[in-house]
This record gives C-alpha cells, sequence and structure tokens, in this order.
C-alpha cells in the first residue's frame, strides 16, 4: 500500500523558513519522482519542485532561489526547505508521485501559513 505522510508545516512570519518532510512507503522509493504541489485557497494547484531518481530538480519559478528539494533514499523521504517565505507562500503543502502500475498517489497535505 502507497502511503505518504507530509510533516513540518506550520505558522511562520514572513521572511522565516520551514522544512517540509514527506515520507513514503509502498514504493521503490529510489527509482520514483517525487514532487512538492501547493494548493491555496482561489488558487490552482501549483507545482512547486521535483526531483528525479538520479538527483536532478525542477522549480516553479514563483519559488527558484528561495526552496530547495532533496531526497534521503535510504531514510524514504522527500524534503522540501522553504526561505525567505512569504504570505503567498500561505497553502496546503502536498507530496506526490506517480507510482508505475499503480498511478498518481498523494499524501494527505501539510498547512503553511505565512503571516505576521
Amino acid at each position: 500500500q502507497v502511503q505518504f505522510v507530509e510533516s513540518g508545516g506550520g505558522l511562520v512570519r514572513p521572511g522565516g523558513s520551514l522544512r517540509l518532510s514527506c515520507a513514503a512507503s509502498g514504493i521503490t522509493f529510489s527509482v520514483s519522482t517525487m514532487t512538492w504541489y501547493r494548493h491555496a485557497p482561489g488558487k490552482q494547484r501549483e507545482l512547486i519542485a521535483s526531483i528525479r531518481s538520479d538527483g536532478g530538480t525542477n522549480y516553479a519559478d514563483s519559488v527558484h532561489g528561495r526552496f530547495t528539494i532533496s531526497r534521503d533514499n535510504a531514510q524514504n523521504t522527500v524534503y522540501l526547505q522553504m526561505g525567505n517565505l512569504k504570505p503567498e507562500d500561505t497553502a496546503v503543502y502536498y507530496c506526490y508521485a506517480n507510482i508505475l502500475v499503480q498511478g498518481d498517489r498523494w499524501g494527505q497535505g501539510t498547512q503553511v501559513t505565512v503571516s505576521s
């Protein structure tokens, strides 16, 4: 059974930092491209960052230079280090992967709120 469990969200002031984690189980993590999305109220879901099995990464323009995605294959975990946070980063952040045969899989999401 595929399961993604996100953690690390919370309330942070503008300019602050947070690190999100997504612990995966039920998949061959090391060969999977892992992706972080976010969904803010009234907005479309947005792809934030992805990391391939070879460690290659991609970022949305909105977070490039402020967020860093990384992975620990030994821990089956993908991270999203978020810095210089802005109020517009407020959203629910989701871990996602498309798994061979099984299709799209999502975590339950973790809320990030950036407010003074």
